[in-house]
């Protein structure tokens, strides 16, 4: 039997990381943006910029991946106070789903309302090319852990929290309409599944996971998201298509390609963001 976590001892190490990062930002950010492998520049942007080490905030896991940068990074873009998680914590790098939903639930009760997840992913709907900007429509978690298992703590959100509308129907609306602004033709809405990782697909899963209704694969966000929901921020899901395998026409696929690829759409994430924020 899975061991029942240690909410007293969680509910400590979160109220800690709030109380240092509430003793450090000069301002609470309304938005929080997490950037995914690939994805870490949007940073570049921000004005009066306050970049904390995840290793200095009180028990913040540690990031093993060599494309997330592991900081948190507060400043204004396009005039709004905003935090950037510059890489994010995996189910395969050994973390509980809850571990992994850590900095979201402190950055919720610090006072964020809003959440913009991004990642790179796998492409499984074929009409699609690498390159394509997803808007998570919804979400399927597979990963087989839930960030809310174990007891709840009644002051952070309800027991049972409502997923019948995961993603905010008005953030996506506004990030339609920025992509019609900025002329992105290739923006569309899809249903992203999670899966633990770390090897990544066989041919065979990869039928499964598109029969079973996914448009996109990948290994992260969805322990953030549940977290997120739990704690009332409203969120927006974006996913740079990375790369897209028919599974009756398979190809290899590298890690490298994935974050060459999440790269090359970066430029026109980071000005959909900053539409989307700008709109906000």
């Amino acid at each position: 039997m899975p061991d029942i976590p240690d909410i007293a001892a969680h509910k400590f190490e979160v109220e800690e990381a709030v109380d240092y990062l509430r003793s450090r930002l000069p301002v609470i950010p309304k938005i929080l943006i997490q950037l995914g492998t690939g994805l870490g520049e949007l940073v570049s942007g921000l004005r009066q910029s306050v970049s904390i080490p995840y290793n200095e905030i009180p028990h913040f896991p540690d990031s093993t991946v060599t494309s997330h940068a592991g900081n948190l990074v507060c400043g204004f873009l396009a005039e709004t106070p905003v935090a950037i998680l510059q890489g994010r914590f995996h189910y395969y790098e050994g973390y509980s789903a809850r571990d992994v939903g850590f900095p979201i639930r402190v950055m919720s009760l610090l006072g964020t309302k809003t959440f913009i997840v991004t990642n790179a992913s796998g492409g499984l709907n074929t009409s699609w090319s690498a390159g394509t900007i997803m808007v998570f429509s919804d979400h399927i978690n597979l990963l087989g852990d839930n960030p809310l298992r174990g007891p709840n703590i009644d002051a952070w959100g309800p027991r049972f929290p409502d997923l019948s509308r995961p993603y905010d129907q008005h953030l996506q609306d506004i990030a339609f309409n920025a992509a019609q602004q900025l002329g992105f033709n290739d923006v569309v809405a899809g249903t992203y599944i999670c899966i633990p990782g770390p090897s990544l697909e066989t041919p065979a899963e990869t039928r499964m996971l598109k029969n079973n209704g996914a448009d996109s694969v990948g290994m992260s966000s969805v322990p953030e998201v549940i977290t997120a929901l739990h704690g009332g921020m409203r969120i927006l899901g974006l996913s740079v298509v990375a790369n897209v395998n028919d599974p009756d026409n398979f190809v290899p696929i590298l890690l490298d390609d994935i974050v060459q690829a999440a790269a090359k759409a970066e430029p026109r994430l980071q000005q959909l963001i900053c539409e989307v924020i700008q709109e906000l």
